[in-house]
């Protein structure tokens, strides 16, 4: 089978990252999350605590409320000072992206990876979402919060996922024009959105 990427969306408390590691697991694949800031470190020479706290705290920032920086696939030289913004730590990750799918079939959560790789060959665009009580059910159980924790932690993470997919694709992140499948995991569960997944793989790579 040739190298395909699977790249999921997904809203919170949906259970994106759990299918995510269930479709890693039943293809032998990676699955690159939170481990794609230490490949992008890595390539780029910067420091991956760097990375780290950009990606905790660029969620408190003004930055993607407020304007936009649609990734065009270029890199900010090491000379110039704007080497270790935030923009530029995005397009390290986009080039590690970009980089291992002509390397191996992996799959990827969040990160606009479905707009980083559009252009590539055999990659399946999945929005996994669900039913705010099953999103807040779900963020109870994983992050020991009441209800109203729960709720007020969802709309925050949406919020934010949303405003940085704009910034960096300039395109609507619920938008289900930029996937191939749109998934309600409080309709079919894990088990069969991973079964559903893997079919339409199947059946796109018999083509």
């Amino acid at each position: 089978m040739k190298n395909f990427v699977i790249a999921i969306t997904r809203t919170c408390g949906s259970g994106g990252t759990t299918i995510g590691k269930m479709i890693s697991n039943d293809y032998d694949i990676n699955m690159y999350d939170r481990e794609l800031l230490r490949l992008a470190s890595e390539d780029s020479g910067i420091n991956e605590l760097l990375f780290l706290n950009v990606d905790e705290h660029v969620k408190k920032s003004l930055l993607y409320k407020v304007s936009k920086k649609v990734y065009q696939g270029e890199l900010i030289p090491p000379e110039s000072s704007d080497f270790t913004s935030n923009d530029n730590l995005f397009n390290y990750q986009a080039k590690v992206l970009r980089e291992l799918a002509e390397k191996e079939s992996y799959v990827v959560i969040g990160r606009c990876a479905d707009y980083i790789l559009k252009d590539k060959p055999n990659v399946f665009k999945i929005f996994i979402h669900a039913c705010a009580e099953e999103c807040i059910k779900h963020e109870m159980e994983r992050l020991c919060m009441n209800e109203k924790d729960a709720a007020k932690h969802i709309k925050k993470m949406d919020k934010y996922r949303s405003e940085y997919y704009y910034y960096h694709t300039g395109e609507k992140w619920e938008d289900p024009k930029n996937y191939d499948l749109s998934i309600d995991t409080s309709v079919l569960g894990f088990e069969k959105s991973v079964q559903l997944i893997k079919s339409y793989i199947n059946l796109r790579m018999e083509n």
